[in-house]
C-alpha cells in the first residue's frame, strides 16, 4: 500500500484528525476558557497522528541497503 491507496482505517483516522483540528481551531478562535478539554482534544489529536504514522510505517517494507 502506498499513500495513494489508503485503507479504510487510515481514511477514518485522517478524517477524525481533521475534525479534531477544526474543533481545536474553533475553540481557540472563540476564546474557550476550558483549557482541560482543549488539552484533551490536542492529546487525542496527537494520538491519532501517531496511529496514522504507525499504519503508514507498517506499509513500508524493511529493506536493508
Amino acid at each position: 500500500m502506498n499513500d495513494d491507496q489508503p485503507t479504510a482505517r487510515l481514511q477514518a483516522l485522517r478524517a477524525e484528525h481533521r475534525i479534531l483540528d477544526a474543533e481545536i481551531a474553533a475553540r481557540a478562535a472563540a476564546g474557550d476558557d476550558d483549557m482541560l478539554s482543549l488539552a484533551r482534544l490536542k492529546k487525542r489529536k496527537l494520538r491519532l497522528k501517531d496511529e496514522i504514522q504507525l499504519l503508514l510505517d507498517a506499509c513500508v517494507p524493511d529493506i536493508i541497503a
